[in-house]
């Protein structure tokens, strides 16, 4: 006999690992789990329980009366869970924290390998009836608080098989096990594109301004006598007051933001990481808050339709705030939020002035020369406060770079920091000119030449006409500078353009014509649209070379085609009297230009074709100093050729290459063959009347 239970007990212990006794399940329950002393049994097991949920009810309740957070109330309450469910998820919580209720899970679902609690197990343990276990599934539903909020989650043990629901395990989330533990560090899926803020003041300004903070004030009086959770659409350019908005309403309110990129949506999961999303913000006891949400309707490669988004957010019971560029709204989706949408323009001169004022100030350890004016980077540069802010900040590192040692911040330098800010998207759609010549490079009448100045005039007083002496209550619309040069080509028109550019300190850029026109109907209207959406913050000159093309006489409608041009050329002249920036048109041909568009101009300057005066001035200062020129070149000779400025800039440049493989001078001889090439380029015959002494060099 001995022997027996000699060698049964070796087998046992060679299935050690794979085999619970009932010996070791009895020494488990008799030692309490829970690491505490349990009361005798009284009566029955069932007033025992009573006795000991009494016991613990009341240390909850003297918990929380001496201000101790019970993470596990907590989460009960923030996700509204019944006292069942609570069974639930501790019963599937227990082995997270003693892995002794692994062996009772593996002896009590009699397989050695459960060791986490099957659906079955816990529907067993908490509904003793039939008819009560058929309705405790809906706890493990989809739908189910539990499962909906990601709270467990069902593990199938077997994938390859169709197993039925009981057999499923649960598990508990991660996130939520770190949270009961006292964690509120954000689920490692959304960590780097998520944030908390907490409520606090954001300040004494407003980067939206006096009216911005009223209208607030009055949205969250008229909302707080509303029972319905809001989504508010905040959209605007950057750094307009978006995120400051939502501070505000948030200190207001007193709850954190949780602040999340909407960029982490555009991934193949984007319902999975919403909802999670959410969860954390239920878990953080927040208000949400989406940067950037426009491009999930801006993106047509979005994984999922945007109704199952607003959907999914219509779900969470806290305020939403979403964020972008472009106007929007959701359509007739929400069944908990009212929708509100809010709109930011770009600071007006007077809070641009005030803003440049106040964030200058506060640049304490970088000193300021004395020709920093705000007024003067208020008037030329149209910047939101978030715009005014990074310039400022570029600006100094700039002074600091140049200087570490005597640092001081200079106009020039903040110029640099407000150019590093505009034309970010801008150079996509356009061509930059750097320009380089001044006023004394340009030959042209003496008149056209004043109304080049007081172009440069008017874009330097834009904001004190017009919002110091109030000029901007007369307009509604209008208030950009609309420029056109007609002339012949080689005449200066780019090169005026970029006297004007440099002259006033902003920067220029040409518009390719090739990239916008479009034979594809709507097309042009799309890409005309972009590069006005940018030109509204890059605080840059628009410069349309041949406009005509785009800016041409409207035609008589025949067919399909001459309807969908006018409407191209309505469109653009719609564009260009909302926009409030400056654009120069270049043309050929004036009277080509559509006579709707002339009246909406505010310059018209002529750039003629050059007389014998003109055209000698040109040559006189068309080499540069640097270049060897022999003396007694017969300029006044030269400039009987009826040519342009740009043909005499060919001619130099082609005379000067001549000259470097010959003689290294550059002599008259070398200027009349380049004046042959010129000429030959440009389908003109090489006649003795206009080379005269000179025909033999071109013969």
């Amino acid at each position: 006999m001995n022997n027996f239970m000699g060698e049964q007990q070796e087998y046992i212990d060679e299935l050690r690992g794979l085999y619970v006794s009932e010996g070791e399940v009895n020494s488990i329950l008799q030692n309490p789990l829970s690491g505490f002393n349990s009361d005798p049994i009284i009566d029955s097991e069932l007033e025992h329980i009573e006795t000991i949920t009494g016991k613990i009810n009341q240390r909850k309740e003297h918990s929380i009366q001496n201000g101790k957070e019970l993470r596990l109330q907590l989460l009960s309450d923030r996700f509204h869970l019944k006292s069942v469910e609570i069974d639930i998820l501790l019963i599937a919580l227990a082995s997270e924290f003693d892995l002794r209720y692994e062996k009772l899970y593996s002896y009590l679902q009699n397989d050695v390998t459960k060791k986490w609690p099957q659906v079955d197990l816990a529907i067993h343990l908490l509904f003793p009836s039939i008819e009560e276990r058929i309705q405790g599934r809906e706890y493990f539903s989809p739908d189910a608080p539990l499962i909906r909020n990601r709270i467990i989650h069902l593990v199938n043990n077997d994938p390859e098989n169709m197993s039925s629901l009981v057999s499923n395990f649960i598990k508990v989330d991660e996130r939520i096990v770190n949270f009961l533990t006292g964690s509120d560090e954000i689920e490692p899926g959304i960590r780097d594109f998520s944030t908390v803020i907490e409520p606090k003041s954001p300040g004494n300004v407003l980067i939206s301004g006096e009216n911005g903070k009223s209208r607030i004030t009055e949205l969250i009086t008229w909302h707080s006598r509303l029972t319905d959770p809001l989504i508010l659409y905040l959209y605007g350019a950057y750094g307009v007051g978006k995120k400051t908005t939502s501070d505000v309403f948030c200190s207001e309110l007193d709850m954190p933001l949780l602040r999340v990129d909407s960029r982490v949506l555009t991934g193949e999961k984007s319902i999975d990481t919403l909802t999670c999303i959410i969860r954390e913000a239920i878990l953080q006891h927040s208000y949400l808050y989406f940067e950037g949400f426009d491009i999930l309707f801006k993106d047509e490669g979005s994984e999922f339709p945007l109704n199952i988004l607003i959907n999914t957010l219509d779900s969470f019971n806290g305020w939403i705030f979403l964020s972008g560029e472009e106007p929007w709204e959701p359509k007739n989706v929400l069944k908990k939020h009212r929708f509100i949408r809010y709109a930011f323009s770009l600071p007006d001169f007077p809070l641009r002035k005030q803003l440049w004022r106040t964030f200058l100030d506060r640049k304490d350890h970088v000193s300021m020369n004395d020709d920093v004016d705000a007024e003067v980077l208020a008037n030329k540069f149209k910047f939101s406060g978030g715009q005014i802010k990074d310039a400022i900040l570029t600006a100094s590192t700039i002074a600091i770079m140049n200087n570490p040692v005597e640092c001081t911040l200079s106009l020039f330098d903040l110029y640099q920091g407000c150019k590093a800010q505009s034309n970010k998207n801008l150079a996509t759609l356009a061509r930059k000119i750097e320009p380089f010549h001044s006023w004394d490079d340009l030959v042209l009448p003496e008149d056209s030449i004043e109304q080049l100045k007081e172009v440069s005039g008017n874009i330097r007083y834009t904001g004190t006409v017009y919002h110091d002496w109030g000029f901007d209550r007369k307009l509604s619309l209008g208030k950009g500078l609309n420029i056109l040069f007609s002339g012949p080509s080689g005449t200066g028109k780019t090169m005026a353009a970029g006297i004007i550019a440099r002259e006033v300190g902003l920067d220029l850029y040409k518009i390719d014509l090739s990239s916008i026109i479009s034979k594809y109907i709507g097309e042009t209207e799309k890409n005309l649209k972009k590069i006005f959406m940018e030109a509204e913050t890059s605080n840059a000159i628009l410069f349309f070379d041949e406009a005509d093309a785009l800016f041409g006489k409207r035609s008589e409608v025949k067919d399909s085609h001459d309807r969908y041009a006018n409407i191209e050329t309505n469109y653009l002249l719609q564009k260009m009297e909302e926009h409030d920036g400056i654009v120069i048109l270049a043309t050929n041909f004036k009277k080509n230009m559509d006579e709707a568009f002339l009246r909406r101009l505010h310059y018209t300057i002529e750039f003629p074709f050059p007389d014998d005066k003109h055209r000698e001035e040109i040559w006189n200062q068309i080499f540069p100093e640097e270049t060897p020129v022999e003396n007694g070149i017969d300029f006044r000779f030269l400039a009987r050729f009826k040519i342009t400025g740009g043909n005499i800039r060919n001619i130099a440049l082609n005379a000067a290459f001549l000259a470097a493989g010959d003689s290294h001078i550059i002599t008259m001889e070398h200027i009349i063959r380049a004046v042959k090439r010129e000429f030959q380029k440009m389908g003109k015959l090489c006649t003795q009347g206009e080379f005269g002494k000179y025909h033999a060099l071109v013969k």
